[in-house]
């Protein structure tokens, strides 16, 4: 089931559903050939991907803590799990079996957040007359660690 995509979503759903497509695009377009992964969309699918989790680790679960006066949401530590998995497997050159795995990971997390009263649809709720503060924040550029290893130099 693909979660809604909802006229009545605040902004912060709004912005990050359509982050959630284009990472999915940049993925389709890194193994649309069957006998090899296109280096330079997978790089931007990585990239991208780490981001979104930047965004949502250092800015969006901070936010929704900070909103429910320091209780953090039920589903933030499955979502930091998932996060977790998903970089420790953007080290590694990407397989076949290294991106089944991204894509199996993605399917379930992404209906967590996408889906009714997923994080986003809460985070909108929550954040109410903030919202648009906290989507500048989501929008505007910010520092990821710059040295994550990768193995994409043996590529």
């Amino acid at each position: 089931m693909r979660p809604r995509e909802n006229d009545q979503a605040g902004p912060l759903t709004d912005f990050l559903l359509a982050d959630h497509r284009r990472l999915e695009n940049l993925l389709q377009s890194a193994v649309a050939h069957a006998e090899q992964v296109d280096r330079e969309a997978y790089e931007q699918f990585r990239a991208g991907l780490l981001r979104h989790i930047g965004m949502e680790e250092k800015i969006l679960l901070p936010a929704a803590q900070r909103l429910r006066g320091g209780e953090p949401l039920l589903i933030a530590s499955r979502l930091r799990l998932d996060h977790g998995a998903l970089a420790t497997l953007l080290i590694p050159t990407p397989t076949a079996a290294v991106i089944a795995t991204i894509r199996g990971i993605l399917e379930e997390h992404n209906i967590l957040e996408e889906g009714p009263e997923g994080l986003y649809e809460i985070c909108d709720k929550l954040a109410g007359s903030e919202a648009v503060q906290l989507l500048a924040k989501l929008q505007a550029p910010f520092e990821l660690r710059p040295n994550v290893p990768t193995s994409q130099d043996s590529w």
